[in-house]
């Protein structure tokens, strides 16, 4: 478990990958099934989550999508009802679904989108940082430029389900800085990791963080 200045083995941690929308920024694209860099961005985020398990705990992962989008096994999925309710409805329905699991959810909880590639990376940091944080710290997220992305965060799971279901009602067409906002989260810097707080919202943004990559694989190859 966390020592008290957050160090040492990290505890359970459960992740949930909100993959919903309606893409209207990309012509009604799917986002999760959108292909970069050889993948869907979905999977580039399933696959990071998996690659720091280590470092950030052990865990269940819940990935929020339509019927329609493919979701690897292993992974659990849950959708709010009806569809479309926006990001906190989603995030009721990943804590709902993980309160169905047997042993229910893990004490704490991450939320990432579909749609920021590189947002894995950022969980070891953010769970050093709860782990650092007072016990009545609800949670903390990336801060990107001087913006709280509370969508790239790390929460106590008892707090964020308050906030996204008082009273166990879903909420839905709520803004996520209005419903996360009221927490007191603490929003943290990523220092050399900041490009993971970035998301993909039109195809010009895929496009340069495609481009992106061939830069990074000629470089590591010239070595």
């Amino acid at each position: 478990m966390d020592g008290p200045d957050g160090a040492g083995e990290p505890g359970p941690l459960d992740v949930l990958v909100l993959a919903g929308g309606t893409g209207q920024r990309l012509g009604g694209a799917s986002k999760p099934d959108v292909v970069v860099r050889g993948a869907r961005l979905l999977d580039h985020v399933l696959n990071g989550v998996a690659a720091v398990r280590g470092e950030a705990g052990e865990g269940r992962t819940v990935v929020v999508a339509p019927a329609g989008v493919e979701v690897p096994d292993g992974v659990l999925r849950a959708l709010e009802d009806p569809p479309l309710g926006g990001p906190v409805a989603g995030i009721a329905a990943g804590l709902a679904r993980l309160a169905a699991e047997p042993g229910g959810p893990a004490p704490r909880t991450a939320v990432l989108t579909c749609d920021a590639p590189e947002s894995w990376r950022a969980l070891p940091v953010l769970v050093r940082a709860l782990g650092a944080a007072p016990d009545r710290c609800a949670g903390v997220c990336a801060l990107d430029g001087d913006y709280a992305q509370y969508l790239l965060g790390v929460y106590r799971t008892a707090p964020l389900r308050g906030a996204v279901a008082p009273g166990g009602a879903p909420l839905r067409d709520v803004s996520v800085r209005w419903a996360l906002g009221r927490l007191g989260v603490r929003a943290v810097g990523l220092g050399g990791l900041a490009a993971a707080a970035r998301d993909l919202d039109t195809w010009d943004e895929v496009r340069a963080w495609e481009r992106s990559g061939w830069r990074r694989w000629e470089r590591e190859s010239a070595r």
